[in-house]
């Protein structure tokens, strides 16, 4: 792999992550780390599956059309994964920044449930939908990152847990924020009226936008309930 290694951008229980280039090209290299505790060759054949899940889908998404990172290059055996570097700076920063208005945080929300949206419509779920991991640009378009917990599901269940992730988390680490996560649905809900139903996928047909949303509002309950 010809990676020329910048910044350390991240570094995590299950990968470190380094910005740098890939033969010129800004890309980002994903090195899934040894989990000491789990043995030597269990971990190997988690890892190994993991990465090719993850690389898989990114394929899926990025044929799509979907802004997700392009896959270059991939090393399972090693655990080393290198992808194009996409544009912008984390949502959880773009909230936290005094400086933008609200008029952008506005498109920066909406853009993420439309996002989201488009990924579900693969039937695909995120599995981590932390504002971390939503990359912001300049002009407030969303894309997504990190999807070394996605899996493919038809079942509602986990698209729901999904936006209640995310649910949670603005409500928890950016309360300033009035009618965040009110935004981002009505994004969510809105890029399902642009494009209309989901095309039935390989494996079933994807829930649609307002059976998703109906089960966010069940889980939410849920949690109440028993919080």
């Amino acid at each position: 792999m010809v990676f020329q290694a910048g910044e350390r951008l991240h570094l995590g229980a299950e990968a470190e992550v380094w910005s740098g280039t890939w033969f010129g090209r800004p890309a980002v290299r994903k090195e899934r780390r040894q989990r000491a505790w789990r043995h030597p060759d269990l971990d190997h054949r988690l890892g190994h599956r993991r990465m090719m899940s993850e690389a898989r889908l990114l394929v899926r998404m990025h044929r799509a059309g979907l802004a997700v990172p392009a896959l270059y290059d991939l090393d399972p055996e090693s655990g080393v994964m290198i992808m194009q570097h996409m544009a912008g700076r984390p949502l959880i920063e773009v909230l936290r920044d005094p400086k933008m208005s609200s008029e952008f945080l506005v498109t920066a929300l909406v853009s993420t449930g439309a996002a989201i949206r488009n990924v579900h419509r693969l039937a695909i779920t995120h599995g981590d939908l932390s504002t971390n991991n939503v990359l912001i640009d300049e002009n407030g378009h969303a894309s997504l990152i990190d999807f070394g917990l996605a899996a493919v599901d038809y079942e509602v269940e986990r698209f729901g847990i999904d936006l209640h992730v995310v649910d949670e988390i603005l409500g928890a680490s950016h309360p300033d924020i009035e009618g965040a996560i009110e935004e981002l649905l009505r994004g969510y809900t809105a890029e399902e009226e642009r494009l209309g139903p989901p095309a039935e996928q390989t494996g079933g047909s994807v829930p649609t936008a307002s059976e998703v949303l109906q089960r966010l509002e069940n889980v939410r309950t849920r949690v109440r309930y028993h919080g």
